[in-house]
Order: structure tokens, then C-alpha cells, then sequence
């Protein structure tokens, strides 16, 4: 099993990456630099959080050997414990997933300077690249170049200054140099991570408490809908107004002129329907003439191209999104409704659009749907929001009281050195993964659910734009390695922080010793984590949310007025959209069965079976006088219907005779 554990996990979380990529990109749409650049630090983040786990539990075998100074080898007739490989004369056992010496360093330095190298160089260059609205790839380069010039100058002038230091400084090496690099990059992760972690250690629990509560959940995305509703008329107008600047643009630069093939670029990016109203207006005959007429710049079209790719998505986001959040508010109000049923089966007020598959049809029947939906899942939720309240108050506990080691205050640090005396590795490895994808979570979380207006973003179902996309890959792999190692110092296993003469995981033995900046290992380290008590106050009392409430961003208050007109406006749009569709279903089967036979019979065939009849289904397919209010039409399409029915029956039995 040597080495066995860590190529199964770097496939199952090569999968995971792309499966989440897939949910919020869109492969068919993006440029493959996006994608893949963006699957790569997702990629590179994840596997720090399922290996880390490996590395602590080699680790703890290790330690094991040291302290007992003894050579491995094999007992005879002594039992070995369910989930140890191999048994030595010591207390040491091997761990089922033990790594070998060397792989570890060598993994550890390969997935950090990558991600590394992709957060603070290649991912902001391919953003600016990806959001560039140039027509050539030099075009898109220069552009990208240019707008990362500042950055780019940055890091050679801090680069240039450490050189200068250690040349001044003969008793400093590179090594010094390199860690003093980590250092930075860890610190200016951590001030970011307590700031997100302490927002998800509260926000997390509560959401799936408020999740329980059916009617608050309801009035919520009714709150949701009107915010929604306005952000997709505003999105709407924006699209009319810059695709009446192409018009005007395409309108302009005729066939042969020289930058007709940009405006045949931009045109492409648009809707299908523009494309077709555009196409109809123009007249690909009419030479232009550059003495008499002004036209746009070359610069002018790159600026209204990426305004175009901005418009386009932005349209196409909100559209989906509101069809979704749709379908939310039309369930959670057949969930309130079917709440007070006494046959026990939940009733749809829409059929599903799709066939109901085999798992639906004979183990998620109707009676099963109701029992879930309106008794045993707000139960469920309830109970889970419990355990991760437990498990936050865990975190922030330890997160005060992390650096003592005599007492051990880290409630962590106390369940892993339990487990440690018995060398039982495998709770030691849940345990780790358990904490680890928690606090991920809580982090994570926060960072797929924050929107700083319109520029950043994640939308799932495929609508997330490339710059969003990018910059999420951007603050993962800054925000994973300080998570990772907040987490060692959690559980002790961090000497700059616990100050303990401990054998060393391999990933902090790449992060290099802190003491070379002794007031960031023993101050900043320490004492910056206590501030997510505060934060967390903070988040629990929704200041944040009160604060961009006055300051003019409507965020959902129960006890605002404003709050309340929005909620009523959403419940009115949800009704008006659930009276549209359903006049939408009733106008086709209105037509499937006023119109079913008549499509697929013709009146001549009717004549040759039975002459005398086809006369009275032609009266009923075209009536004199035509027209006729709705009422007469479903008249007459029902008794056609029901008049064919017996035309068929009588002109067989003729037939026969």
C-alpha cells in the first residue's frame, strides 16, 4: 500500500476539480487557457488539503521511530491492530498509507512553486488577456503585458531589494531569501483567510439552520427575485444599447473596408437574434469612401468588443439565474402548500419538463418526495447545523488557544495526540481530513459566495465569466498554503509555532523555519488568528450586512422597510411568471388535442375512406365565417376531435361491408 493512498487521492481530486470547473465554467464557450489554467490551481489547492492528511500520519511514524531508536522488523504471533500494514519489536506501526522517504519533499515543492507561480504571475496575466477585447493574440498580449506592468514592476523592485540586503549581509544565504518569499506570501494569505474564515464559521451554520425554515427561505427568495428581476432589466437595456452601437458600427464599415473582419468578429459574439437583424439591415454592396465619412478607430472597436463580451454574459447570467431561482420559488411554495395534506404525496404544480427516471419512479416516488420535503429534511438540517455549530466553536476556541502547549488548550491538538499513543493512524487521518475540510469549507465557501459587483462573481450552472473564474483560482492558491499551515499549528505539529523539538512534516520543512523573521512566527502568527472572535460577533450580529444596507446596497434585513416592499414586489413577480407559464401549458394542450388529428390527417384521405363525412370535418376545420372567440375554437377543436374519432369507426365498418 506504500505510495498507493497518494495516487488514488491525486486522481479523485483531479475528478473533483474538474467536476466543480465544470459547474461553473463552460467548456464549450471558454477559451482553453481559461479553463485550464483555472483547473490547474483548483487542482493544486485541493491536493494540499486531501495529502496533507497522508504527510501528518507519516509524520507520527516517523516521530515514533525516533523517540524509540529502534530499527523496524516484524513480531512474530503478535496481533496487529485492523488498520496497520506492518508491525515492528516497538510500538511503531507502519501506517497503511505510509509514504516513502523522499516523495513528499519532492511532491510538496512541485504543487506549492506551481501555484505559487500561477497566483502571482500567470493567472493575472491570463485574466487581463482573457478579458482583453483584442483581435489578434499580439494584440491580447500586449494589452495583458501592459495592464500587469505595475504588478510585475512590484515584485522586481521588492526582488532587487532583498538582493541588495543579502549582499550586504554575507552571514544570509538564498535559503533565508526563499523563506523570507514564503513568509510574505503566507502572511498576506493569512490576513485574508481570518477575515473570510471568520464570516464562514458563522454564516455556514446559520444558513443551514435558515434552511429548515421553510417560510423565511420563501420570503427570501422572494427578495431575491426583485433583486434579480432588476438586475436582468438593467442587464437587458445594457445589451440593447451596445448592440445599437454595433449596429451602427457595422452599418458604417461596409464589406471592403480595411477593418471589416473585426466587425465581423464582434458580430459573432452577439445573440443569434441580433445577428439576423443586423444581417437583414445591411447592404454588402455599398463601397465606403474614407474622404467623406468618418469611421471608427481600431481602438474604439477593441473597447466596444469587450463591451460586448461583457454584455452578452452578463444577459445570458441573468437570464439563467432567473429561470433557476424560478423553480426555487415555485417548490418552496408546493412545499408549503403540501405541508397540511393528509394523503402524504407530494403534489407539483408544474410536471417536470423531463421523464421521470427509474430512481424517481420506483424509490423517490411521490410519497417519499413529501415526507422528505415536508418533515424529515428541515429536521436534518437542523441537526447538521448543530454539529457545525460544534465544530466552529471548536475552531475558534483553538484558534485562541493554539500556542499553548502545557496545558494543550487546542481541542484539536488533544483528539490527534490522543490517537497519536496508540498510533492509531487512521482516526488520525480522519481527524485531520475532517478539521482541514471544514475549515476549507468555511473558506471556500465564502469565496464562491462573495460578489464584488459585477466584476467578480461565480454563478453556477455554467455561468460564471473567465475573469471570475481566474481570479477564484487566484485566492485559492494564496489562501490554501497559510489555511494548511494554520491547521499544523492547530494540532502542534508546527515547531516555529508550538516551539516543540518535533520531528517535521514535510510541507512545513519546504515553508522553511519562520525564525528567520522571529516577531511573524511569534507575534503575528499567534495573535492575528484571535481577531476571528471578533469577526465572528461581528457576522453573527450582521453588521456587515447593516453596513452596505446604509450604505445603499440592499441586503436582506427582516426588519427593514424597505426589505418588506422588495419582498412583495418578488412575490408578484413570482405569480406573474406562474401565470404565464401556466397559460402556456393550458395554449398547448389546448392545441394538442383541438389540433392533434387534423395535422396528421388529411381531409382527401377522409374522402377516399368515407365521402359523405369529410364534408362535415371540413365544416369543422374551417367554419364559415372563420374566426370565433377562444371558446368556440376549443368548442369546435373538441367536437372534431371527438367527430373523427367516429368517422374512423363508421367508414371501417362500411369498409367492411
Amino acid at each position: 500500500m506504500s505510495g498507493a493512498a497518494l495516487g488514488i487521492e491525486i486522481v479523485v481530486v483531479f475528478f473533483l476539480a474538474l467536476f466543480l470547473l465544470h459547474r461553473y465554467g463552460d467548456f464549450k464557450k471558454q477559451q482553453r487557457m481559461v479553463l485550464f489554467g483555472t483547473l490547474l490551481a483548483w487542482y493544486l489547492c485541493f491536493l494540499i488539503v486531501f495529502i496533507l492528511p497522508l504527510d501528518v500520519s507519516t509524520t507520527i511514524y516517523k516521530q515514533c521511530k525516533i523517540d524509540h531508536k529502534e530499527s523496524t522488523s516484524v513480531p512474530t504471533g503478535s496481533p496487529l491492530p485492523f488498520n496497520h500494514t506492518t508491525a515492528n519489536t516497538s510500538p511503531c506501526y507502519k501506517p497503511w498509507s505510509y509514504i516513502p522517504d523522499g516523495i513528499m519533499p519532492v511532491f510538496w515543492r512541485v504543487v506549492y512553486w506551481t501555484s505559487q507561480c500561477l497566483t502571482w504571475l500567470l493567472l493575472p496575466f491570463m485574466q487581463s488577456y482573457a478579458r482583453s477585447g483584442g483581435f489578434s493574440i499580439t494584440r491580447k498580449i500586449k494589452t495583458a503585458l501592459i495592464e500587469n506592468a505595475i504588478y510585475y514592476r512590484t515584485y522586481l523592485l521588492i526582488f532587487g531589494s532583498l538582493l541588495i540586503y543579502v549582499a550586504v549581509h554575507p552571514e544570509w544565504h538564498l535559503y533565508e531569501l526563499q523563506t523570507i518569499g514564503i513568509t510574505a506570501a503566507n502572511t498576506w494569505g493569512l490576513f485574508l483567510l481570518v477575515l473570510l474564515l471568520g464570516y464562514g464559521l458563522v454564516e455556514i451554520p446559520r444558513s443551514y439552520w435558515n434552511a429548515s425554515r421553510h417560510g423565511h427561505l420563501l420570503i427570501k427568495t422572494y427578495f431575491k427575485a426583485s433583486k434579480l428581476m432588476t438586475e436582468k432589466a438593467d442587464a437587458e437595456e445594457n445589451l440593447e444599447d451596445i448592440m445599437e452601437e454595433v449596429r451602427k458600427v457595422s452599418e458604417a464599415i461596409k464589406y471592403n473596408h480595411p477593418l471589416r473582419k473585426c466587425v465581423d468578429t464582434i458580430l459573432r459574439k452577439c445573440p443569434v437574434d441580433y445577428q439576423d437583424k443586423m444581417g437583414r439591415n445591411m447592404d454588402d454592396y455599398e463601397d465606403f469612401d474614407d474622404k467623406q465619412n468618418t469611421y471608427p478607430s481600431e481602438k474604439s472597436l477593441v473597447k466596444l468588443h469587450k463591451q460586448v463580451i461583457y454584455a452578452v454574459q452578463r444577459h445570458n447570467r441573468t437570464r439563467v439565474q432567473w429561470q433557476i431561482l424560478l423553480q426555487q420559488a415555485v417548490h418552496l411554495e408546493d412545499v408549503a402548500k403540501n405541508e397540511a395534506s393528509s394523503t402524504h404525496q407530494f403534489v407539483h404544480s408544474f410536471p417536470p419538463s423531463e421523464p421521470a427516471g427509474l430512481f424517481v419512479r420506483y424509490v423517490y416516488t411521490l410519497t417519499v418526495e413529501w415526507y422528505w420535503e415536508c418533515l424529515l429534511k428541515r429536521w436534518f438540517y437542523r441537526l447538521l447545523s448543530v454539529v457545525l455549530t460544534l465544530f466552529s466553536v471548536a475552531v475558534v476556541w483553538s484558534e485562541c488557544t493554539f500556542f499553548s502547549t502545557r496545558p494543550v488548550l487546542s481541542l484539536f491538538a488533544v483528539f490527534i495526540q490522543l490517537a497519536e499513543r496508540d498510533y492509531n493512524y487512521l482516526y488520525i487521518e480522519m481527524a485531520c481530513f475532517v478539521t482541514i475540510f471544514f475549515l476549507c469549507t468555511c473558506v471556500y465557501s465564502t469565496v464562491f459566495r462573495i460578489r464584488v459587483f459585477n466584476y467578480y462573481y461565480l454563478a453556477s450552472h455554467h455561468q460564471t465569466d473567465a475573469y471570475s473564474l481566474q481570479f477564484s483560482g487566484m485566492l485559492f492558491c494564496r489562501l490554501t498554503p497559510p489555511l494548511c499551515l494554520n491547521f499544523l499549528g492547530l494540532i502542534h505539529m508546527d515547531s516555529a509555532i508550538s516551539h516543540q523539538q518535533k520531528e517535521q512534516t514535510a510541507y512545513t520543512s519546504i515553508m522553511g523555519s519562520m525564525r528567520v523573521l522571529s516577531f511573524i512566527a511569534n507575534g503575528f502568527y499567534i495573535y492575528y488568528p484571535m481577531l476571528i472572535v471578533i469577526l465572528c460577533i461581528a457576522t453573527y450580529f450582521s453588521l456587515g450586512t447593516r453596513c452596505l444596507n446604509l450604505l445603499g446596497f440592499q441586503q436582506f434585513m427582516g426588519d427593514s422597510e424597505m426589505t418588506s416592499d422588495l419582498i412583495d414586489e418578488g412575490k408578484e413577480l413570482i405569480r406573474r411568471e406562474k401565470r404565464k407559464r401556466q397559460r402556456i401549458e393550458d395554449g398547448e394542450n389546448r392545441r394538442r388535442v383541438s389540433g392533434f388529428d387534423f395535422s396528421l390527417v388529411q381531409t382527401h384521405d377522409l374522402t377516399t375512406l368515407c365521402p359523405r363525412t369529410a364534408q362535415q370535418l371540413q365544416s369543422q376545420r374551417f367554419p364559415p365565417g372563420g374566426g370565433g372567440d377562444q371558446t368556440q375554437s376549443e368548442q369546435r377543436g373538441s367536437t372534431g376531435l371527438r367527430l373523427l374519432r367516429g368517422t374512423r369507426t363508421h367508414c371501417a365498418r362500411r369498409r367492411m361491408l
